[in-house]
């Protein structure tokens, strides 16, 4: 099989990501069902973390089992990546011992190099650039609650952060459209970004246009990992940019509330908003772990025809 990785959104096909939704459908029914699933079997995966986490954790960990795979904890601070071992040095060895490798970091440079010499599929759990595991899981969900998400309309409000950049991406791969509002200083930058288009998205000043007859509402922290030493200064910007049920009150009347999770209410979200019944955050976060499943399974068995 040729040797494929998801370091980016756009590294998949619009067919190919059509049919891990499907597949993701196929393993979350089993997985409901208690049925036994083990299509990994004796296979492992490396978990690298350079930066703290809950949901990619655990939903890789628990994934790889219920797949009936291993998967091994690896926090760069104990190996030697946290001694300066050469990121490349790294990829040839973990490589010959493993199976598949998901790394969570802080410069998608880091990732990139590491699947450049790497001899197994590389997962990008999480960079300061790209989070396509989490937009992956998001889709799903949205397709999950209300169909294709083909010619639909998503808002994104915040910061123009990795979640951001990889719905922009996936709005070019899938053909819906992103409406950004951002405060002036934290726009779009298309090339960090990836974008090799621009027609499916549109940028706003107020972020109550953005949010206007949208079928879907999401945002993130204004202070992402790595960015702690601005939090005062964002505090301030983004204060007019708490997504709160005024902004749902004008998107579709069954418009749904994402957030990638932690959140903080009364910052980035009104309480209202994410409690209430327009907010699909608990399945969101749940159908992490089916969709990486699906992901998983994809890279090292290709399309499985059941």
């Amino acid at each position: 099989m040729e040797l494929r990785h998801f370091l980016q959104f756009k590294d998949l096909s619009r067919d190919e990501l059509e049919y891990l939704f499907a597949r993701t459908r196929v393993i979350k029914d089993r997985f409901k069902r208690y049925e036994p699933y083990h299509p990994l079997n004796d296979r492992s995966l490396a978990m690298i973390f350079e930066k703290s986490s809950t949901r990619t954790r655990l939903s890789f960990e628990a994934g790889m089992q219920q797949l009936g795979g291993a998967a091994i904890y690896l926090n760069t601070r104990d190996t030697q990546l946290g001694r300066g071992e050469p990121v490349e040095d790294a990829a040839e060895v973990i490589s010959r011992m493993v199976d598949l490798v998901m790394i969570r970091t802080f410069e998608q440079d880091i990732i990139e190099r590491f699947a450049k010499h790497s001899r197994v599929p590389v997962i990008n759990g999480l960079t300061n650039e790209y989070h396509p595991c989490q937009i992956l899981a998001d889709i799903y969900t949205y397709i999950e609650q209300r169909g294709p998400i083909a010619g639909k309309t998503v808002a994104w409000i915040g910061d123009s952060n990795n979640m951001c950049n990889t719905w922009l991406q996936a709005a070019e791969v899938l053909d819906f459209n992103v409406h950004v509002s951002t405060p002036p200083g934290y726009e779009v930058e298309p090339e960090r970004a990836g974008l090799f288009g621009t027609d499916h998205f549109e940028s706003f000043a107020d972020p109550m246009d953005a949010c206007r007859d949208a079928d879907l509402v999401t945002t993130d922290v204004w202070t992402s990992m790595g960015f702690e030493a601005e939090n005062a200064v964002r505090m301030e910007a983004f204060a007019d940019w708490c997504v709160d049920s005024e902004m749902m009150a004008v998107a579709a009347k069954d418009a749904l509330f994402m957030h990638c999770l932690p959140a903080h209410r009364g910052e980035e979200v009104e309480a209202a908003v994410i409690d209430g019944p327009q907010s699909v955050v608990w399945e969101e976060a749940a159908n992490r772990l089916h969709a990486q499943k699906a992901l998983m399974e994809f890279l090292l068995l290709g399309f499985v025809h059941e």
